[in-house]
């Protein structure tokens, strides 16, 4: 399996380069030069294996540059009760009102990220090791890809994360999560502005050829081929946890920001996977919303940005939103460049005469929930299922039933648990007791380790200069 670039200037590559490049060097994103097909029969042979088993068969088909039994090593070790909580790893429940709930939010960090970033930590380290180098991370998070970054690559040889953050727009939790590790190897760095901001630096530092070659820099942001493929697995796990045979058709809703979870399920619905719809959920912050609806996609600027209470839907630039463009417009290059020069200039593209294909041959449709939308969503849950659920969730389940058709069986993605947002949850449902995992106790009152800087990318290179010249 060979990897290009939606913008058709680079050569083609294996697995391992793809996992270590983030941005392919013309400023595209890489994707397989197809995607596998996945036979009934084969569906068949897959169901009733274990969350391991499964990641293997999947992977191995987009992995074929690592040793068989040294990529089942690697997934054996990340898919774990140990770190996910259950054997299942993502467990489904279903609400009184018969939507269900993927539960990809046991790892770690609380949030879905980790099922991506626990096997990108392990990656990292066996293809660093194996090929003598080392790799500097630069990523930029809302606030779930930080701390699942952190946590799967605190310590690992070879590899340092300075991870950008909006300065003072995440929750009390999530910062206490990344800014209270003391890893000699992860580094904090706090931007004034907009997780937009943060995710522009990276690509200007990405884009900056002769610092990325001399720094090593590479990225765990969702323009990571190996976060995807990763997720590509929890879609095929939650078809066979809610369905008794491969006839039935699942709908699949997804909480979206950067566009790099629903697009997992777009690939692997493109394999084969029975899915009915694909339904994308945003918050107040409804660029992908508005194209879904009209064709036209117009990212926004950070000032133009909503702060809302589902902090990690703030986003107005979908970054992995290029990769499913090129798909539609059957993966032509040329094409993408001439779309993404316009999103470079701030107008976006209007791809209206295309939305029947959007919608009938690839399944999407999408709908948008407000602050009000969420807290009344987190209030009924509470009470008719007993159920806390975090603010992205809340807005995934009420698009959920706003959408749903008669008889249409969707899953929820879950994407965090409550305790990560806990100001919400009580604005919502009161003053609860909100569970949280054991030794996660008195996190926010630990010391916290960050460098707040101007929205800059220079003063970014500088940071990553000094502490690598060191």
């Amino acid at each position: 399996m060979k990897y290009i670039s939606t913008r058709g200037q680079t050569a083609h590559k294996p697995f391992s380069e793809v996992l270590l490049m983030g941005l392919a060097p013309d400023g595209g994103l890489m994707l397989p030069e197809s995607y596998p097909q996945i036979s009934p029969e084969t569906l068949q042979q897959w169901r009733g294996l274990s969350y391991p088993e499964l990641a293997f068969e999947i992977m191995s088909l987009f992995v074929t540059d690592i040793p068989s039994e040294d990529l089942r090593d690697i997934l054996n070790r990340t898919y774990t009760e140990a770190a996910f909580g259950t054997a299942e790893i993502t467990p489904v429940r279903t609400l009184s009102d018969g939507i269900k709930i993927q539960a990809l939010s046991n790892g770690p960090t609380l949030a879905f990220k980790d099922m991506a970033m626990q096997f990108l930590g392990n990656a990292f380290e066996y293809v660093l090791a194996k090929e003598g180098k080392q790799l500097n991370i630069l990523g930029a998070t809302s606030g779930d890809t930080g701390s699942a970054a952190e946590y799967a690559l605190r310590g690992k040889k070879g590899v340092h994360v300075f991870m950008l953050s909006p300065e003072g727009k995440m929750s009390a939790f999530q910062r206490a999560q990344m800014y209270s590790l003391q890893d000699e190897n992860i580094h904090n760095i706090a931007v004034h502005g907009m997780f937009d901001d943060c995710q522009d630096i990276v690509k200007a530092v990405q884009n900056d050829a002769a610092f990325k070659e001399k720094y090593h820099i590479g990225t765990v942001n969702s323009i990571n081929w190996g976060r995807i493929v990763a997720q590509v697995v929890y879609y095929f796990a939650g078809y066979f946890n809610t369905t008794q045979s491969n006839e039935q058709k699942v709908s699949f809703c997804v909480p979206s920001g950067n566009f790099g979870n629903v697009c997992a399920g777009h690939i692997a619905r493109q394999m084969g996977l029975p899915i009915h719809r694909l339904i994308v959920a945003t918050n107040e912050n409804d660029v992908l919303d508005e194209f879904f609806k009209t064709g036209e996609y117009r990212p926004r600027t950070a000032e133009h940005t909503h702060v809302t209470s589902s902090p990690s839907m703030d986003i107005s630039k979908a970054s992995n939103f290029e990769r499913f463009i090129f798909d539609l417009t059957d993966r032509d290059a040329s094409q993408i460049q001439a779309l993404w020069a316009e999103v470079g200039t701030g107008k976006g593209f209007d791809l209206n005469w295309l939305l029947s294909k959007v919608r009938n041959q690839y399944g999407f449709v999408s709908g948008k929930s407000l602050h009000q939308d969420r807290l009344r969503v987190i209030a009924e849950v509470y009470q008719t299922d007993g159920q806390l659920v975090d603010p992205h969730t809340a807005d995934g389940i009420k698009v959920a039933r706003e959408v749903r058709e008669a008889g249409e069986l969707i899953v929820c993605l879950e994407t965090a648990l409550a305790a990560k947002f806990e100001d919400t949850v009580y604005e919502a449902v009161g003053k609860v007791d909100i569970p949280r995992p054991a030794g996660l106790e008195g996190l926010e009152s630990l010391p916290q380790r960050v460098q707040v800087v101007p929205n800059n990318a220079e003063v970014v290179k500088e940071i990553i200069r000094e502490t690598l010249e060191k």
